[in-house]
């Protein structure tokens, strides 16, 4: 990955990673759509860390964001009494459980299915209709995070364990599920955005040191590209977070197009030219 290259895909990620429009299928269209011929070795070996490394920023934006968020949660760890902030970090440790377990599993086989176009043009559609119908189907919640119970947060973290499928959005899986649970639009959304954080970051304790060997350049490109991902991640939280925030209901349609048409476009292409 050259320079240009790691711009255009960290900003990509950056934006994808947030917005429910999966940014892993980005991560595998992208040099597919630009015609960027990357070698087997990287695709199998090395696309992974790189990709991790620039979600690290991606987390890095999202703890700035939430920042208060998580110094509350943390003092009310070591304080004593009850409170919603204590209960918000443990639905936040119930509902990481699921996507961490299944992604240590899994992690090889799933590893084998970045490269495929195909396979993430499909799932970006499946993925547009569970947003659609997902949505549709969930009437309009009134719930705050803290109301959640222990069980609801982890049916929403194996929503979120979606995410391991390129083609399925972490964000749009696990604010899917927190509308059936009764969460309101805003709610859903920052419940996502904290679950997001511990994802990324244990992905990244496992996959980063991957980059120290192997290809030359790599780490320094990566950690670029970090940067200019969790730039754009950071825009792309706040504008997420005002925009659930006004739209209380049919929030979730225009990424189902968009998922819809990307996908499908994709697989004209592969198939039709």
């Amino acid at each position: 990955m050259d320079f240009i290259q790691t711009v255009i895909f960290a900003v990509i990620q950056g934006i994808t990673e947030l917005f429910p429009i999966s940014s892993v299928a980005h991560g595998v269209l992208t040099p597919y759509v630009f015609h960027w011929n990357l070698s087997p070795e990287f695709l199998k070996e090395h696309f992974l860390p790189y990709v991790v490394m620039l979600h690290l920023g991606t987390a890095i934006a999202l703890l700035a964001f939430f920042s208060r968020d998580w110094l509350t949660m943390l003092r009310a760890l070591f304080s004593g009494g009850v409170s919603q902030s204590r209960k918000i970090l443990l639905l936040v440790i119930v509902g990481t459980i699921p996507a961490a377990l299944l992604g240590v599993i899994f992690e090889k086989k799933l590893s084998n299915m970045f490269s495929s176009v195909t396979s993430a043009a499909i799932f970006l559609i499946v993925n547009g209709f569970l947003l659609y119908f997902g949505e549709k189907a969930s009437g309009q919640g009134t719930k705050e995070v803290e109301d959640l119970s222990y069980g609801q947060a982890l049916i929403i973290g194996l929503f979120q364990s979606l995410a391991l499928v390129p083609g399925f959005s972490r964000s749009g899986s696990s604010m899917t599920a927190g509308f059936w649970m009764g969460l309101r639009h805003e709610a859903a959304a920052r419940f996502s955005m904290l679950l997001a954080t511990p994802i990324i970051v244990g992905a990244g304790i496992l996959e980063v040191p991957k980059l120290k060997t192997g290809m030359h350049g790599l780490l320094g490109m990566s950690i670029l590209g970090g940067i200019f991902s969790g730039i754009f991640a950071l825009i792309a939280v706040w504008i997420l977070m005002k925009w659930f925030k006004k739209h209380e209901f049919k929030a979730m349609r225009p990424f189902a197009y968009y998922c819809w048409i990307v996908g499908v476009i994709v697989l004209l292409s592969v198939y039709a030219f």
